[in-house]
């Protein structure tokens, strides 16, 4: 009978302590929901910061629908975003396009309210800084500041290094750099003396 005892005991013991070490490394149903939770927080904050990161092709519009029509716009003007690097085509308080942008390093691009200016070309060539560009139009100093395309060598090539920064950073020495066929819509549509605000 004394035998009995002592193996009871020993298995009770054993049983009480394997519960119990068993629930201390164990967490409860509240514990492990919590932790779903956050985990699936987790994976959705970083779905969401992926899908904020806008994909940008310096060869390709900024956006996957048409350019506005400008002559349709009852209260045209442009929107230069120096801390977002964009542009934003404008129809009173509405944007009706945005496009990546690349504004001058050091706040080299000029704040305030400008109008679009008469001079434009398909290609310049500046000697001085070893760059060029395509689809230019003046908003600034006549042929000074300028929008174009992200830039060239001399001969009209792209410097791809520099495009790959487009709506990333400023970039510029003070003109602001568009992508191909937005500066090129830019160049062919906007017309002279549209209000252009830089801020």
């Amino acid at each position: 009978m004394k035998r009995v005892l002592q193996v009871l005991v020993v298995v009770v013991t054993f049983l009480v302590v394997g519960f119990g070490v068993h629930h201390m490394f164990t967490p409860s149903s509240s514990e492990q929901a919590a932790t779903k939770t956050q985990k699936q927080s987790t994976q959705t904050a970083a779905q969401k910061s992926k899908k904020k990161q806008p994909v940008i092709n310096w060869r390709k519009p900024s956006e996957d629908k048409p350019y506005p029509k400008i002559s349709k716009l009852s209260d045209p003007w442009i929107r230069v975003s120096i801390k977002n690097q964009r542009v934003y085509i404008k129809d009173g308080t509405k944007t009706v396009y945005t496009m990546f942008a690349s504004t001058g390093v050091n706040d080299s691009t000029p704040k305030g309210t400008f109008h679009i200016q008469a001079e434009r070309g398909d290609f310049f060539y500046n000697q001085q800084s070893g760059e060029g560009a395509k689809y230019w139009t003046s908003f600034k100093d006549h042929g000074i500041y300028l929008f174009h395309t992200v830039p060239t060598d001399q001969y009209g090539n792209y410097n791809k290094e520099e495009a790959a920064q487009l709506g990333k950073e400023a970039k510029s020495h003070g003109c602001v750099r568009l992508s191909v066929p937005d500066a090129k819509w830019f160049y062919t549509h906007i017309p002279e003396g549209m209000k252009v605000v830089v801020e």
